[in-house]
């Protein structure tokens, strides 16, 4: 009792409410658990009323919540883009003039991308405009200046932060509208529904990517998890935890993020390994987060999309890509591939989009010169395709295919490492599409040559890691140089000792990926039949061992920051 009144409870209860973003509210942290039990706790009194607004509206302002206390005040950006896309959706579902309904589906459009340009692109467009034309522009926030003109905060109106989870909840009404549009989901029925669907918690921030038909119509369900479900769902939880936790970041802080930070003073076999490293923790960190948020949103009766399966088993990059992050891939294909022309032919929207790209490496490489280098290369590529009809034929089929890569290459940021990165994963799909062609091994599935298409496939997708984790193309070099020239395999024995624990906890995880899906569904299916105080006393030993092995450093999802 002493301790209990020695609690300074206004305190604590302004730790709660207030935002703080050194302490953001993610599954790794345990004031996350707190928080979803009080959610459940609550949500045991709303699940089951006949008036599935009052449940959709009471996790509709918890997900506000648990935004706020993850991003601050930017959750007035979610209301923004969930207000706007709602009644666009009805507008775009009413109106009987296509063209009206295409100018309300170009403006949703519109809007989520300038949204999303404005806080992630900023600095960028400023930063290139002031190289090529020797301006002295600065960033201004104007919603900061908004807000401290109206509401007499005190924002610095210099800077502007990325909100997390942007990416995904703009990608999430984008598709809504776009859905709307094609007339393949009705709209919403209310505000507070539509607010449920885009800001529903679990898979805010980071994913998966929900489209509206296959998450709305659990709104209006009844509440329903069988034993199984259940005891699949705790199952999802602690293997994400595991994952992220346990084996990502323990190998993040005690070797990868040591080796990148100057790859320059480490051998060639360590930037190799760090490489690898690197592979395993960004699938265990964000395949991670995506089975927690699975596992946490079935627990309230509504199911996620599964966004990962194994994508280092595969046998191409074109299954990886089906692997991997896969409501992003499916949301790139569904509303970028396929309407600027697919696999089918170059449109005008392909075009456009190669102007854009083209554009951007301009602005990045800072020199003008090169528009009239691109100008004399698009026009040599038009004719030979007037020429060869061949020629014109195989632009059409993979320019799409290209593109598609290199802007999801710049959704990740603009650099030119995620550049690179994209146009490497586009040059990889389009050689496997002339390569299967003529591949003596294509047809055959003994597991020598599966062996053999596993590990081209995962070595090519390590390499262009090198891109997507560097943070300047000088640790690109660095690394490269290093794994070239300096690899000293004298000194993998030192290095083995050294980093023993590591090398071990690496090889701890690409054992589990690579286990046979047999084995998988049989570990699954194990834990799922066993009685409830057992996976109580598993889960209890899980989350004991796991939160034991945090490093002081707790590390950060690496998708937060896309």
């Amino acid at each position: 009792m002493d301790f209990i009144q020695q609690i300074n409870w206004g305190e604590w209860l302004k730790g709660i409410l207030i935002y703080d973003k050194s302490a953001p509210l993610i599954f790794t942290r345990f004031f996350f658990w707190g928080f979803f039990a009080l959610v459940l706790l609550g949500y045991s009194f709303v699940y089951n009323k006949k008036n599935r607004s009052i449940r959709a509206g009471y996790l509709f302002a918890a997900s506000l919540f648990f935004y706020y206390k993850s991003s601050g005040f930017f959750f007035f950006i979610l209301l923004f883009s969930t207000i706007t896309d709602f009644f666009i959706g009805k507008w775009i579902y009413n109106s009987r003039n296509e063209m009206a309904r295409k100018f309300l589906v170009a403006a949703s459009v519109v809007v989520n991308l300038t949204l999303l340009a404005y806080f992630k692109y900023a600095y960028f467009f400023t930063d290139s405009i002031n190289t090529l034309l020797g301006t002295d522009l600065h960033v201004i926030n104007h919603l900061a200046i908004i807000a401290n003109q109206t509401a007499g905060t005190h924002f610095n109106v210099n800077q502007i932060l990325l909100p997390v989870g942007i990416s995904f909840f703009t990608f999430q009404t984008i598709s809504y509208s776009v859905d709307v549009y094609r007339r393949q989901t009705e709209p919403v029925k209310n505000l507070i529904d539509f607010g449920f669907y885009v800001s529903f918690f679990p898979q805010l921030v980071a994913g998966p990517i929900v489209r509206a038909s296959g998450f709305v119509k659990q709104i209006y369900e009844d509440y329903h998890v069988s034993k199984r479900e259940f005891g699949w769902a705790v199952f999802m939880i602690l293997k994400g935890l595991i994952k992220k936790i346990f084996i990502g970041d323990f190998i993040a802080v005690n070797f990868v993020d040591r080796v990148f930070s100057d790859p320059i003073t480490y051998t060639g076999f360590e930037n190799l390994m760090a490489l690898f490293g690197y592979s395993l923790q960004v699938y265990v960190d964000f395949s991670g987060y995506t089975d927690i948020a699975i596992g946490v949103a079935l627990l309230m009766g509504f199911r996620l999309p599964q966004n990962f399966n194994s994508p280092y088993k595969a046998k191409s990059v074109g299954e990886f890509w089906k692997r991997w992050h896969m409501s992003l891939s499916s949301w790139l294909k569904d509303y970028l591939y396929i309407p600027i022309g697919g696999n089918r032919n170059g449109s005008v929207f392909s075009y456009i989009s190669l102007g854009l790209v083209l554009a951007i490496v301009v602005l990045l490489a800072g020199k003008f010169i090169l528009v009239p280098i691109f100008a004399v290369a698009v026009l040599v590529f038009a004719i030979l395709a007037r020429i060869f009809p061949g020629v014109k034929r195989q632009i059409d089929t993979n320019i799409n295919l290209m593109l598609t890569m290199l802007l999801g290459g710049l959704w990740h940021g603009a650099s030119w490492q995620f550049i690179i990165w994209g146009g490497l994963n586009g040059i990889g799909l389009v050689t496997y599409k002339f390569w299967r062609k003529i591949s003596p091994w294509e047809k055959r599935n003994n597991i020598l040559v599966n062996i053999w298409k596993i590990a081209i496939t995962f070595g090519f997708i390590t390499f262009t890691r090198i891109f997507f984790r560097s943070e300047s193309m000088t640790v690109v070099n660095g690394m490269m140089h290093q794994i070239a020239t300096d690899l000293h395999l004298n000194v993998i024995p030192q290095v083995l000792a050294a980093y023993k624990w590591v090398f071990l906890m690496m090889l701890f995880g690409f054992f589990i990926h690579w286990l046979s899906d047999k084995w998988k569904e049989k570990i699954t299916e194990w834990f799922i039949g066993t009685p409830l105080w057992l996976k109580v006393v598993i889960s209890a030993v899980v989350v004991i061992i796991v939160y034991q092995s945090i490093s002081a450093d707790m590390q950060p999802f690496i998708y937060f920051q896309f």
